[in-house]
């Protein structure tokens, strides 16, 4: 039997999280006073009342003596353990796990180079591969040459203060998004965060035009796509939905709930479409 865990930055859900029977190793969010698990000790939203409030909240990697912790756990029940690590660009998890790994024979850790469910399209392949009846060795080189490549991954961020906070936007690009109301695409390519296209006006607005854009792209999986955001109203998602079908007929839409990391980078008004490429190019 393989034994499928993954950073908490996957942004699975609970029923997926227990349908496939994944162990999840929480990041850490460090503020000026206490340090907290990710999803174990401190909610999204919890974190997003604190970031409000003034409090600075960073975000921090397991160390690799948790990492030997939680795959001793399953190392002598199972035949293999993979790991799916948020991208090395992002975070040191995965040097940190692949660190931990070398203690076990039968550990293997992967570079997801992505973040959110843009892994976590990566770790419900690796399930439903390993449930297939791939082994372990099988499984990796599957993931790495065939499907990291193809993950489609960007969100569309209203407010870029705290991606200014974060020192991951310029303070002249903070100013100008403000005065201007652009909406930036953050996207994900080659494993690396990039400002994709800016849209401007209201958040509704520049969702629709992003929803369009993205899936016009004519080379798509209709298999499944993930709507993630940490704390967007109903009437917003369920606005997406009904653009996510009316320009792409996937198989499965799942809408998921961005954990702390995407929170504390971006804020609630947040929202990604995430699927993968039919082919990689």
């Amino acid at each position: 039997m393989i034994k499928i865990t993954a950073d908490s930055t996957c942004d699975l859900s609970r029923d997926i999280i227990e349908r496939y029977n994944i162990s999840i190793i929480p990041i850490n969010i460090v503020t000026e006073n206490a340090t907290y698990a990710d999803g174990e000790e401190i909610t999204p939203i919890e974190l997003l009342a604190k970031m409000e409030s003034g409090i600075l909240c960073k975000t921090s990697a397991a160390n690799s003596v948790e990492y030997e912790r939680r795959f001793k756990e399953y190392a002598e029940q199972y035949d293999a353990i993979i790991h799916i690590n948020l991208g090395a660009n992002f975070s040191s998890s995965f040097n940190n796990a692949s660190k931990a790994a070398e203690k076990f024979k039968n550990v293997y850790c992967i570079d997801s180079k992505n973040l959110s469910t843009g892994s976590g399209h990566v770790v419900m392949k690796a399930c439903e591969m390993a449930q297939g009846g791939l082994n372990a060795t099988e499984i990796v080189e599957n993931i790495k040459n065939d499907v990291i490549p193809r993950v489609d991954a960007s969100f569309v961020v209203d407010n870029m203060q705290y991606l200014y906070r974060g020192g991951r936007c310029s303070g002249l690009e903070f100013l100008a998004a403000k005065v201007l109301r652009i909406k930036p695409c953050i996207e994900v390519r080659n494993g690396k965060m990039e400002v994709g296209k800016k849209y401007i006006g209201k958040f509704e607005k520049a969702l629709r035009e992003y929803v369009k854009q993205r899936l016009n792209s004519g080379n798509i999986d209709y298999s499944r796509c993930f709507i993630t955001h940490p704390n967007c109203s109903r009437e917003i998602v369920d606005m997406v939905k009904h653009h996510v079908v009316k320009y792409a007929d996937f198989k499965e839409i799942i809408e998921t709930n961005a954990g702390c990391t995407v929170t504390a980078h971006c804020a609630g008004n947040t929202l990604g479409i995430l699927y993968l490429k039919r082919v990689n190019v």
